[in-house]
């Protein structure tokens, strides 16, 4: 039977106290690749929006001749896997936990391969989110722990079944990472609907998806980046579906993950066997989890166009993390790719804008007009703590 026990630190500041260490799932580096066709289809939501997307592709044509191709077009997290490591980690010890730390990049375990060497981070597991694509729907789930002699064998699996997907394949595949005793299967965002196709068509494909697959997955995810009724939402499909719930932050700029959990586990392969085998998740909202959801969004945002002057080149300005298709077909950074050096004038005004909502005086207004303090009193049920 599942144990499963959820606390606030803003409500308990003692939740922690008893486990020895807290261990950060999902999150991103630079090693990340990030679609640009998502944002697409959020613009194409909103009148303002979408008017000022077309405004942005019809000068980039006739002024730049850059024909923005989204689906080809992608970004990365501006944080380098040292830096994302240690902001997961230091966020852990401050609170006297010994940290474990699980990077997730989608389609790619670079980020962990690279920390490999360095000592401070050796223990780090190879960990990725993978993309699948699933009908109309793309769903993430999160492969932690894979064995380093077969973590390239495995990643080259999960691509083949990206590029062809088909349900027995992907069958196939998840049974053999459930038979790999120390990897842990994750459905990660599971009431996101990711590709906006629709309230009720996601829902039904997710519960299509898990009565498939669902027998392979070790845990359904309450993510810190995505809202209280999603999250919500999420809590009652683990239900339905008598699957166990677990944290993630899916971190991407520089705001560490808003949820953690916390174990007795003395590494992370045990920590997997506490959720496998014995069926055990402690999970603790952190403070930032509180605040106003719209504005983490906005924040987390304007992290991936910040200037960063003490990067290395080729990483500090957002045009050198955003990256298009060049005339030869093969992606490169925008900032190339600009035909007089600079970005055109509609982008750099909209990217100006954005960051300006981001000052304090605009940010402090946004968080009162933005404020989530009902949802801090519903939290997530009768598990909390």
């Amino acid at each position: 039977m599942a144990q499963l026990s959820i606390s606030y630190l803003w409500r308990d500041r003692r939740a922690h106290h008893g486990f020895r260490a807290g261990v950060s799932l999902h999150s991103h580096t630079n090693q990340s690749i990030e679609p640009l066709s998502f944002l697409s289809k959020v613009a194409d939501q909103y009148p303002s929006m979408r008017r000022l997307k077309l405004w942005i592709e019809s000068h980039s044509e006739a002024k730049d001749g850059q024909c923005i191709d989204y689906a080809a077009a992608y970004w990365t997290p501006p944080l380098m896997p040292r830096q994302a490591f240690d902001l997961e980690r230091e966020q852990i010890e401050k609170l006297g936990l010994e940290a474990m730390v699980s990077l997730t990049d989608h389609d790619s375990i670079q980020a962990p391969l690279l920390l490999s060497t360095v000592a401070s981070a050796r223990p780090i597991p190879i960990s990725v989110e993978w993309s699948v694509p699933y009908g109309e729907q793309s769903f993430h789930l999160g492969i932690h722990n894979l064995p380093p002699a077969r973590a390239a064998a495995w990643m080259a699996a999960l691509a083949d079944h990206t590029a062809d997907p088909g349900d027995a394949r992907l069958a196939q595949i998840l049974a053999a990472l459930h038979a790999e005793d120390d990897v842990l299967i994750v459905f990660n965002h599971p009431m996101w609907d990711l590709y906006l196709i629709g309230r009720e068509k996601h829902r039904f494909l997710v519960n299509e998806f898990l009565q498939k697959f669902g027998s392979h997955f070790h845990a359904l995810e309450l993510n810190g980046l995505r809202n209280w009724e999603e999250n919500r939402a999420t809590c009652k499909l683990a239900e339905r579906w008598h699957t166990q719930l677990l944290s993630g932050g899916d971190r991407h700029g520089l705001e560490p993950s808003a949820n953690i959990n916390l174990t007795n586990a003395s590494t992370f392969t045990d920590f997997v066997h506490e959720i496998r085998d014995e069926r055990r998740s402690h999970i603790l909202f952190l403070p930032q989890y509180a605040e106003p959801w719209k504005l983490r969004m906005l924040q987390s945002g304007i992290d991936a166009v910040r200037y960063y002057p003490d990067f290395p080149h080729g990483s500090r300005a957002w045009d050198e993390r955003f990256y298009h298709p060049g005339p030869g077909g093969a992606p490169r950074p925008l900032g190339e790719l600009w035909l007089k050096g600079a970005p055109p004038w509609a982008i750099r005004s909209s990217v100006a804008l954005f960051q300006l909502m981001g000052r304090r005086l605009v940010s402090g207004g946004l968080r009162m007009v933005w404020s989530d303090a009902d949802q801090l009193r519903l939290a997530l049920g009768d598990r909390d703590g």
